[in-house]
């Protein structure tokens, strides 16, 4: 087996590149109460309203167990509310409350200045470059996993 050393391996540097977003969004979002998965379950309910529980942890990223929490949290903080649905009475819809739109305004314009700094370090065509070098990547990492 041969090594690899550390500084040549991609995976270390995309995890220090989500580590440092991630640790850039969780200081933006503070203010408003939120952690970034709970501003990412937020963001996704406020674009898909009604969304289960499973296609938003599917949306998120997260596992069905984990976004569990996550709603349960927000439920508790009133930013969202959960109703059976209308035919599929066990499954339940979210949506966000008054007050979760609310906090989701505050955190998203937050989130958004963090996204916007970033974009900002590179011109129109590095970023463009980035974004189909970091869609490269999922490709070859999802058709690795699936063979």
């Amino acid at each position: 087996m041969t090594s690899m050393p550390v500084p040549e391996r991609l995976g270390f540097h995309l995890k220090r590149a989500e580590q440092a977003l991630n640790a850039a969004k969780n200081a933006a979002l503070r203010p408003a109460g939120l952690t970034v998965p709970q501003y990412a379950a937020l963001l996704h309910l406020a674009q898909s309203p009604g969304i289960s529980a499973a296609a938003l942890a599917r949306a998120c990223g997260v596992t069905p167990p984990t976004m569990n929490t996550v709603l349960k949290n927000l439920q508790e903080q009133g930013l969202i509310e959960r109703t059976p649905h209308e035919w599929h009475k066990n499954i339940l819809e979210t949506r966000l409350t008054a007050k979760g739109a609310q906090v989701m305004a505050t955190a998203d314009a937050n989130a958004v200045r963090v996204e916007r700094g970033l974009a900002g370090a590179f011109s129109d065509e590095e970023r463009e470059t980035l974004i189909a070098l970091l869609a490269r990547c999922v490709e070859q990492l999802e058709g690795a996993r699936s063979a």
